[in-house]
């Protein structure tokens, strides 16, 4: 398995605050049964900046102690960078770090809104030849409120990330509904870990596929899992036609 969205890298944000710590994680990581692990650590998020060559060395240093300890977990570089007007350019200045070297990349929204010039940044970073990928959309309050933005942004070329954690009901019964009806209508592509530690924000990765493959069967489970190997091969993912959600059904019950 692939966990395409960490923060295993140590004390550079607020997931693991040291090689310990890290080294607990990618243990736990294999107990879930995931064998790569893309490091997203925040970047431009107004508390973190992490530039893409310090993660690249970030990440061979952890890879090297992984191989001393005899782990058996592959970590690629990756970034969740926060959604600012200038990403276009720090594409170019080569500070923005796609996930593994592919086309994807990671963008994060302010948790209460979706910016305005969204649209036309998300049009501005494909015609870079980057696909933007959002993290975490059903725990953004503007997309719950009115899921029509994400649509027009899944429609024009955009792919999402669920949390493995709100499908499993950590943040809630509302954000766990949510983000069943992104599936459900075809809204997201890939779902990760999102993991800052081994205690409060853990994996989840393997209680969330459970609770994939008893609401809609083995086949969706095999769409998300080939999802993010095809992210990390840099290949074209599978995708459905969007739908959009009704509302009268935005937070029903299952």
């Amino acid at each position: 398995m692939i966990d395409i969205h960490s923060h295993i890298l140590p004390g550079i944000d607020d997931g693991s605050k040291n090689m310990g710590e890290s080294l607990m994680m990618a243990r736990e990581a294999v107990k879930e049964g995931i064998s790569t692990i893309i490091a997203t650590p925040h970047h431009k998020n107004g508390k973190y900046e992490n530039y893409k060559s310090d993660i690249i060395n970030k990440v061979n240093e952890l890879n090297k102690v992984l191989e001393n300890e005899n782990v058996d977990l592959e970590v690629l570089p990756g970034q969740e960078t926060r959604i600012y007007g200038e990403i276009v350019e720090g594409i170019k200045n080569d500070e923005i770090l796609s996930l593994s070297g592919s086309q994807y990349l990671f963008v994060e929204f302010p948790s209460s809104h979706v910016p305005k010039y969204t649209e036309q940044l998300f049009f501005d970073i494909q015609m870079k030849g980057y696909i933007p990928v959002i993290v975490h959309p059903e725990r953004n309050q503007e997309i719950i409120e009115r899921p029509d933005r994400l649509f027009h942004l899944v429609e024009k070329g955009a792919l999402t990330q669920v949390t493995a954690s709100s499908l499993s009901g950590h943040f809630g019964k509302n954000i766990k509904n949510f983000s069943f009806q992104l599936i459900d209508s075809n809204l997201t592509h890939f779902i990760a870990s999102d993991a800052h530690n081994v205690h409060n924000r853990t994996f989840k990765m393997e209680e969330a596929f459970n609770l994939v493959a008893k609401k809609y069967g083995i086949d969706m489970v095999y769409f998300f899992r080939e999802n993010a190997e095809l992210l990390v091969d840099n290949k074209s993912i599978f995708k459905e036609i969007p739908e959009k959600i009704k509302k009268k059904k935005l937070f029903g019950i299952f």
